[in-house]
């Protein structure tokens, strides 16, 4: 199969993506609606933790406090102060980036492991003080009684409306992923997780690229909490726990780190097991636990790579088998 076919059937495969996306709102009702949106936020959540994760092979288990600042940032500023939400979104957003500026300047001190603590040890501190913080968080109770804004006069009440806000944003969060990760700071940035001590040699800022890294990352952590909380309409403390970090983590490793459908795929993953398996099955848990022990056993590199990887191989075996077949025809 040629380049030039390949690439038509790629562009074929996400045509029928977008029309079944499009199409979505038409066909099902709000629950699955709802459901969708709520895969959205948590694919851009994946997505900005893979940066991470995939390409600088750099494992956090504090990427929520991004979302959960964000959004508390999003709610106290709008229930306290008042302001409008085209004013609240970027200082959201902009204040969260500042503090991954600050987070990632302490846990880059380190790297493996002592990088993965300093990242927890972190978003402990602020689970913390969102649950000791009263005056500000309203500690066990949450902000509550939000409202969702009207860009251009779009009322995102509407559960159809906030659908196609959550996939505009989504689409545009992957693009701008997608296009860091292929640019040449993503071909560095991978050097630095693969080759350090050559990429060093070589007269790149090992820390320097990481850092950025780690604010890019923070920096779509916060569209995603400011999209989570315009979703609930409501935050509390446990947005910023470690299980809220660990599904994100176990969103981007079964789906397949350094790739960019595998978030996409383990982000929806988790969310369905979350909000719809867990209708079922009252230990939820245990299940996503066995599956993501079955992804890593039988695919360990993800499902993502691990699918791509299968289908290279039936279709190699195929190619095999024609050509034995066609040469028994000749003879």
């Amino acid at each position: 199969m040629t380049a030039g076919v390949l690439d038509k059937t790629k562009l074929a495969w996400w045509a029928v993506l977008a029309a079944a996306l499009v199409a979505v709102p038409f066909l099902m009702g709000d629950f699955y609606i709802n459901l969708l949106s709520q895969i959205f936020i948590a694919v851009i959540f994946a997505a900005s933790l893979n940066m991470l994760v995939g390409y600088g092979g750099l494992t956090s288990l504090g990427h929520a406090s991004y979302l959960g600042v964000a959004a508390y940032m999003s709610a106290w500023l709008f229930l306290k102060m008042g302001w409008s939400h085209l004013v609240i979104a970027p200082i959201a957003i902009i204040g969260t980036t500042l503090m991954a500026c600050a987070f990632g300047w302490i846990a880059l001190r380190a790297t493996g492991l002592g990088f993965m603590m300093l990242t927890l040890a972190l978003s402990q501190v602020l689970w913390g003080l969102a649950y000791r913080w009263v005056g500000v968080t309203d500690g066990d109770n949450g902000l509550r009684g939000l409202t969702r804004p009207a860009p251009f006069g779009i009322d995102l009440e509407n559960t159809t409306a906030f659908y196609f806000f959550a996939l505009i944003v989504t689409v545009v969060a992957l693009a701008m992923i997608s296009r860091f990760v292929h640019s040449p700071f993503g071909a560095a940035l991978k050097g630095t997780r693969d080759q350090p001590r050559r990429m060093s040699a070589l007269g790149h800022n090992v820390w320097m690229i990481r850092w950025l890294t780690f604010v890019y990352s923070g920096f779509w952590g916060a569209v995603a909490g400011v999209m989570f909380v315009y979703y609930n309409k409501y935050i509390h403390p446990t947005s910023m726990a470690l299980t809220s970090s660990a599904e994100g983590l176990l969103g981007v490793i079964a789906g397949g780190s350094g790739t960019l459908a595998g978030p996409v795929v383990g982000a929806a993953i988790v969310v369905l097991l979350k909000n719809y398996v867990s209708g079922y099955v009252e230990r939820w848990n245990m299940l996503l636990g066995f599956v993501f022990v079955f992804i890593v056993i039988f695919m360990p590199e993800g499902l993502v790579p691990g699918m791509h990887r299968l289908w290279n191989k039936l279709r190699a075996r195929k190619a095999v088998r024609d050509s034995n077949t066609g040469g028994r025809e000749k003879a």
